[in-house]
């Protein structure tokens, strides 16, 4: 079989996309973010706050509370928005080796990440509309240590076909 244009050099000889998609781009509401936007929000009425009281005092004083101002209602309301961008500008790929992500967002640029599909890999499948396969998780660091993340083919309308093509790769796999 031969190799479709854009592939070239990335996918393996004896490699064939089973699938590829897009996820869907709706903003949605996640408990994690009631309590982000009411701390960011916090936040921002808090630098509100001390710009007025420090507006009344003359001079310009207050502007130092912008910084903390924007900040606050970026911490408030940017999270589902951000996902949603990411989402928007994912691209998804199946083959009978592995899932690929690809991404194109400003500041990080593009990126195709590769995750291989094996026996030993342990597949969620979270039910919605749409659904989510998770296959993979990685660490990743912060400040305070690391972090679990799960890797996903986040809200993908065929979800049921794309599992159920994962098992069948799954099962082809030689022992």
């Amino acid at each position: 079989m031969s190799t479709p244009s854009g592939w070239e050099g990335i996918l393996d000889d004896d490699e064939e996309i089973r699938w590829q998609g897009r996820p869907d781009g709706a903003l949605v509401w996640k408990a994690s973010h009631i309590f982000t936007g009411l701390f960011g929000l916090a936040f921002a009425g808090f630098a509100l706050f001390w710009m007025i009281m420090a507006s009344q005092a003359g001079g310009g004083f207050w502007a130092f509370g912008l910084i903390h101002f924007f900040v606050g209602l970026s911490i408030g309301i940017a999270p589902p928005f951000w996902n949603v961008y990411k989402r928007r500008n994912s691209w998804y790929t199946l083959t009978n080796r592995r899932a690929l992500i690809a991404t194109d967002l400003p500041l990080i640029g593009r990126k195709l990440k590769s995750y291989p599909i094996s026996k030993g890999t342990v597949l969620e499948f979270n039910s919605g509309n749409p659904d989510s396969i998770i296959f993979a998780s990685e660490r990743r660091r912060s400040k305070n240590g690391t972090y679990k993340v799960k890797i996903e083919f986040e809200r993908i309308v065929e979800g049921p076909q794309v599992y159920r093509m994962i098992r069948d790769i799954q099962k082809d796999i030689p022992t």
